[in-house]
Formats: structure tokens, sequence, C-alpha cells
């Protein structure tokens, strides 16, 4: 089975392992506060702890990458401007995103047993939730339904408003308090969130598709076997978010080398084989390549597209492929973003901390104060996650007082989970 880029993307994050040559990883005391919020002075400082709430369910610490995670399952977390919401199993909370205030929990009914939520999104006035639903064989998806149904929340109350079918690797890429597009199982399809009907829709075929967002566009691979097939892609869908208009973006060849990694000021990048190659996102002509390289992670506010090549991060211009900025690093498996010119890690197990590196300077541009087994939280997506684009904080799970560990070899449980909000 071929693996999609989403998870190629994962799975290379999981593997560069360790801090960046001049990451500090100070002794200190681990943390021992519940409902710490910092001191109003100190609040816009970067590498201040803004705040920590306790998080409800049964949480487990492991040392490593795994950190602070439920018993069960997983997590899924998104940082918001109004709020930061987490879901496990088929529970989700909010709090408020500038003082930590517990908002709401909400527990999502009507699913079928083993189904659980697999991404959380953040939006203006609402929350998006994506659960993926068993089949009988053990499978996503029921007999004749979606793999994954996206369940919008207002981001006030917790209340549920709408639920949408959508692809299991798909779902919310644009939504307010009006409006929610999703993509499905076999179309892009915006809705009005108040009666639930169908503003516009676009087909995309009967098997699910590769896709990037670019601003207001969404990039949709065309490819006989969709995301898990092996035939190229041939064309990409370039769909407004707005309005739905769309237009075929062709390639200049018979197809794209690869497949759809990421998608940024309208350049599209695809890899294959240790190859990264940009197009337009309005022509389709080739506009540069990299070799030995994969793509990885955009910083919106350097206006760099990041390659990873073996154990270094390459930032590069994204309309003319120019070498920006290099970043040499040991294996890190606490890498987990570059924004605004800064790699953000954390350091792992009972003494960890959040940190940046400076690209231009260098150097640590600051740490956090001890974080006991945090947690980043990641959406395959790109959408969600601990370090959204648009906010300047990060979101951790962290583990506040671990509990007696059990006979065996079972990881000790957390006797005080919590959520943190770091400024960044």
């Amino acid at each position: 089975m071929k693996v999609t880029q989403r998870w190629l993307t994962w799975v290379r994050r999981l593997a560069f392992a360790a801090v960046l040559i001049l990451a500090v990883a100070t002794p200190g005391m681990a943390a021992t506060w519940s409902s710490f919020q910092c001191a109003q002075s100190q609040c816009e400082k970067a590498g201040t702890v803004r705040w920590i709430r306790s998080l409800p369910g049964s949480w487990t610490v492991q040392n490593g990458m795994t950190g602070t995670t439920p018993v069960t399952g997983q997590a899924y977390g998104a940082l918001g401007a109004q709020v930061a919401a987490i879901g496990s199993g088929l529970t989700v909370s909010a709090y408020r995103a500038s003082t930590g205030q517990r908002l709401w929990t909400t527990q999502l009914t009507g699913f079928a047993p083993g189904s659980a939520i697999t991404a959380v999104r953040a939006w203006p006035g609402v929350v998006t939730v994506g659960v993926s639903t068993p089949a009988p064989g053990g499978g996503p998806g029921t007999a004749g339904g979606p793999a994954r149904r996206e369940v919008v929340l207002r981001a006030s109350t917790g209340s549920q408003v709408r639920a949408y079918p959508a692809a299991q690797f798909g779902g919310a890429v644009a939504a307010s308090p009006g409006t929610t597009v999703i993509v499905g199982p076999h179309a892009v399809t915006s809705y009005a969130n108040r009666t639930g009907a169908v503003r516009w829709s676009r087909p995309t075929g009967p098997v699910p598709q590769g896709w990037q967002v670019d601003g207001g566009q969404l990039y949709l691979a065309m490819a006989a076997g969709g995301y898990l097939g092996s035939a190229p892609v041939t064309a990409l869908r370039r769909i407004n978010l707005v309005t739905g208009a769309q237009r075929i973006v062709r390639p200049h060849g018979r197809s794209y080398a690869g497949t759809l990694g990421l998608a940024y000021q309208g350049v599209v990048v695809f890899s294959s084989a240790g190859w990264a190659r940009a197009y337009s996102g309005s022509t389709g002509r080739e506009l540069w390549h990299y070799s030995n390289a994969l793509p990885e992670m955009i910083d919106a506010v350097a206006g760099r597209l990041y390659l990873i090549s073996g154990n270094t991060l390459i930032g590069v211009d994204p309309q003319t492929g120019t070498t920006l900025a290099r970043v040499n690093a040991a294996a890190s498996s606490g890498l987990y973003g570059v924004r605004e010119g800064a790699v953000l890690g954390i350091d792992h197990g009972g003494l960890g901390k959040a940190w940046a590196y400076g690209i231009a300077a260098q150097r640590v541009l600051w740490t956090s104060r001890p974080l006991p087994w945090p947690h980043y939280f990641v959406d395959l997506s790109g959408i969600g996650g601990s370090a959204p684009p648009g906010q300047d904080a990060v979101l951790l799970a962290v583990c506040g007082q671990v509990g007696s560990p059990p006979s065996g070899t079972a990881p000790p449980p957390c006797a005080r989970p919590e959520l943190a909000v770091v400024n960044r």
C-alpha cells in the first residue's frame, strides 16, 4: 500500500530525532503547579508559560517524543485566536486562548462504538472536529457511510452546529460561524451551517485525493488511484474556498513528478525519490527542483518553504528555489515547526522544555521553564496542531505529577495531566 504524503511528513518529523547543536537543556525542577497563569507584566515575553490548566480524562507519561498522552488512543489539539481546543476519544474541551479559562467540555454523541476523534481545528467562531468511524471489518468507515464525519462546534459554548461527511484524511479546510468547506470522499463542498444546505460542491471523483491549502485556494490532486494508488498526478484542481470557482491546472509534461506535498504563494511542491519539484499553481510550469530533499513545512511570516535533506533543514524562496537558509541538526524528534525564522522544539522527559532556535542568529532565542513530559500536537493537514502559523504561542500537553507506577512494563499514569500555552 502506498503511504500518503501527510503520513510521510509525520514519519519524517518523528525520525528527525534530538536537539539542534546549540539547543539548551538546562536542568531544573519539574513543574509542580496547577492552574498557573503568568503575571501580566511577563505574559508577552517569548518563552513564558502563559497558562497551565488541568485536562480531563486519564493520561499516562512516557519518555521520548510520546510524552503525556491519553491512556487509550491519541489526543489532538488546536490553538486559535479565541480558544485552545483539545479532543480525545469523543470528548472535546476548550479554553480561552488568552487566559486558559475553561470554557466548555463536550461529549460528542451519535457515533458508533469505536469511533474516535482524529483531528481538531480552531477557526474564528467555531471548532471543527474530525471523527473517524469503524468499519465492520476493522477498517475506517461504516458500510455505505463515510470514513469520517466533521463536527462543527460553536467556539463560545461547545454546542454542536452540524456534522458533515468527510474523507478520512480530509475534513474542514475553511470554517466560520456561517459556512464550512469540507474535503469529502467524492467532492469538495461548502455548507451553510445554519441550515446544512449545500452552497456549492465540486466533484473530485470516486476515490479520495491528496490536497493542500494555500491561503484561500485548495489544490486537489487528480490521480486515477487517489492518494493510496500508484498512478501519477496528471492535473490539479485549484478551488477557490470562498466562491467554489474551479480551474484545472495541467503540467507541461504528461504528469507532475511525485506526490503533492506543500502549497504556498501560488507554488505547489511535489516529492518523489528524494527530489522536490516546484510548479506554478496557475500554469503547471516547473519552477525549480532540488535533489536529495523532501518538502517539510512552511514559514509564512518569513516567506519561505522548508525542505529536509538528511539532517538539514533548507529554507528556499518558493518562487525561485533559491536557498535562503540552512540549519544543520543532529536527529531531533523534538522539532515541530518553523515559525517567524525560528525552529521550534522540545526537550523530552521529566525536565522537558520548549525552545526556539533562531535560523539567522544561529543560536537559541528562548527556552521555557521546565514542562515535564511535554507532548506536541500534529494535524497531518498542517491546519491544526501545536504551532499554528497565525498565533504567537505553542500548545503542549504536560504532566504536573506522575502517579504510582503500575506493576509490569506499563507506563506510569499521570496524576495531574495539564494543557500549557507557551508564548513564542
